[in-house]
């Protein structure tokens, strides 16, 4: 009986080793399954990522990296339209449509501004400065809620993320868009060749979209293709913001158009912006060693238009120009050919024509000393119209502008029962047509939908020859020669130094006040055509104080010199007439 009762424990007690063998072995088998699915799942998400890009990524440490340590900021820039934010592990959920910052205990934002991200947001997505459709801002979420959220798909490139402005208008691609994504990469050392454009504004390619792919060797992404690749996009590393320091134009959308009060570029920053396009074009520039014959060939480009805003007598214009400047004239227009083909001839160009219209930013790849002229339609006023002129008259541009509007009515026609988009006016009530048919001159307005300004802007024209050539005439005073146009000498001259005065009483009420300095430092470096020195004096207490513009390095004033008096003495150099120097420590005088 003994013997059965230990026969039966022993296989009880086998029984229940056998099942916690087999139950461990299920329970691994479980956990390994769940973890090659875990694995599958990444190396699923890792091809996703590498789908976008050719870096390679552990998905599993990236993984590890923004649950650990989550989303982090830095940025520069005081305000929201003059900021730019680097982030690591910005997230975008697709589903949303909303960035995210992770918060983690090692997550971190600078500024940390509070509610005050929302006044009106942290930063601008474009470089139209304050636009309401514009801003830029996340949620907030913890890293703990990525259990409860689908896995993220990771960008591992160094991503540039903007919108843009409106990328089927040219002036607006060339402006808004080009120059500022431009400069912007060349503020950041990691935004380099590598680095990837994504655009979350919305719109699709675009006419233009290849002009956007020769700011990077990587294909931009677009907001509508992020659906794509999954429902939570993160970016190992990326800027989010333009700057805006190479813009030059406001649109009107607070105040009239016209040029920005306070430009920060130069014709040398976008002379080196169109160098490098034109490069990546595969397009020469004029100049080197050139034949004869080839230095001789000058001619005019005019811009020809086929749907709106027609020139009229397109081909009497062009035989006139031929004829007045004693060379061959061509025509481009942006609905036949490609827009490398036209930057490459208008890139040795003499002289650009066209109608106000954006096509003209093209005139950032005319060669210095060339003319760009602008026809406006009748009413069109071209003072209150200006990036063009605004454009070529930056220093360093080195271009000539003429402005030409068309004083007489009957040369224009216009076409009113057209939609309103394209200037009709068959829309609006009988009052309002009578008075937009019955005016001059648009009146300055707001962007961007003034049907007066519509209507005008879209009639075509017949060109007054005589007036254009007078007009161009009065400008294009010498022979162009664009061989011999050199870029002007932008560097500006340092503080005088050693300044000081003297001072002498002639009688009770005649004094002398002698001033001198040494030539600023660089100056010795340079040939510069013209150095001249600007003096400011100012009687201690006086709020006015007299300027002179003076030759020579001293000089003694007597006129308005009183005896036992304090002045104020200033001294500053000027290069050529513009490039003005900082003034020296002041100098008080006593007589």
């Amino acid at each position: 009986m003994r013997a059965a009762n230990c026969r039966m424990n022993v296989a009880a007690i086998l029984n229940g080793l056998l099942v916690s063998v087999v139950a461990a072995l299920l329970w691994k088998y479980v956990r390994l399954s769940e973890h090659t699915a875990v694995l599958e799942e990444e190396l699923q998400l890792t091809r996703q990522s590498q789908e976008l890009s050719q870096a390679r990524i552990d998905y599993h440490s990236a993984l590890l990296a923004l649950q650990e340590y989550g989303t982090r900021m830095v940025c520069t820039g005081k305000m929201h339209t003059d900021r730019i934010c680097r982030f690591d592990y910005l997230c975008y959920s697709t589903e949303a449509e909303e960035f995210v910052f992770f918060h983690s205990n090692s997550s971190f934002m600078l500024p940390n501004l509070g509610p005050r991200r929302f006044q009106p947001a942290l930063l601008d997505l474009s470089s139209v400065e304050d636009h309401n459709t514009q801003y830029f801002n996340f949620l907030e979420l913890p890293a703990a809620a990525l259990k409860f959220m689908p896995k993220p798909v990771f960008v591992p490139d160094v991503t540039l993320i903007l919108n843009r402005f409106n990328p089927d208008n040219l002036m607006h691609v060339f402006h808004d868009d080009l120059l500022p994504i431009f400069y912007t990469m060349r503020q950041y050392s990691d935004l380099d060749d590598e680095a990837r454009l994504v655009f979350m504004e919305g719109w699709g390619e675009g006419t233009h979209f290849d002009l956007y792919r020769l700011l990077s060797s990587k294909q931009p992404l677009l907001k509508e293709q992020l659906r794509n690749f999954g429902k939570l996009m993160c970016f190992t590393k990326s800027y989010v913001g333009l700057s805006k320091m190479t813009t030059w134009y406001q649109y009107g959308f607070v105040q009239p158009q016209g040029p920005k009060a306070n430009i920060l570029v130069s014709g040398n920053e976008i002379r080196q912006f169109s160098s490098s396009l034109m490069e990546k074009l595969n397009i020469t520039t004029r100049g080197g060693e050139e034949s004869a014959a080839e230095e001789k060939d000058e001619y005019i480009v005019v811009f020809s238009r086929s749907i709106n805003r027609l020139i009229l007598n397109e081909a009497e214009l062009i035989l006139a120009l031929a004829q007045e400047f004693q060379m061959r004239a061509v025509t481009v227009s942006l609905e036949e050919q490609t827009f490398p083909s036209i930057v490459k001839v208008i890139s040795g160009a003499s002289i650009l024509v066209s109608m106000h219209g954006a096509q003209l930013v093209s005139s950032l790849f005319l060669p210095r000393g060339a003319v760009v002229v602008e026809l406006f339609p009748f009413a069109v006023n071209p003072e209150q119209y200006t990036p063009y002129k605004t454009l070529a008259s930056l220093p360093g541009m080195d271009l000539q502008y003429v402005a030409w509007r068309n004083m007489v009515e009957e040369n224009s026609v216009s076409y009113p029962e057209r939609p309103w988009e394209q200037g009709g006016i068959a829309h609006l009530d009988k009052e309002e047509q009578e008075h937009i048919l019955a005016s001059k001159e648009v009146p300055r307005h707001l962007c961007c939908r003034n049907p007066e300004w519509l209507y005008r802007i879209y009639q075509d024209t017949i060109v007054d020859i005589p007036s254009l050539l007078e007009a161009l005439r009065a400008t294009v005073k010498t022979r162009l020669n664009l061989k011999k146009a050199k870029p002007a000498s932008t560097v500006h001259p340092g503080q005088v130094r050693e300044p000081q005065c003297q001072t002498s009483v002639q009688a009770t009420n005649e004094a002398k006040l002698t001033v001198s300095w040494q030539i600023p430092w660089n100056l010795k470096y340079l040939k510069v055509r013209e150095v001249k020195y600007e003096v400011w004096i100012q009687e201690q207490g006086e709020n006015t104080y007299m300027p002179y513009i003076l030759p020579h390095q001293n000089y003694t004033f007597s006129e308005n010199i009183k005896p036992f008096t304090t002045y104020l003495v200033w001294v500053r150099c000027i290069f050529n007439k513009n490039l003005l120097g900082p003034f020296a420590d002041v100098l008080t005088c006593r007589t």
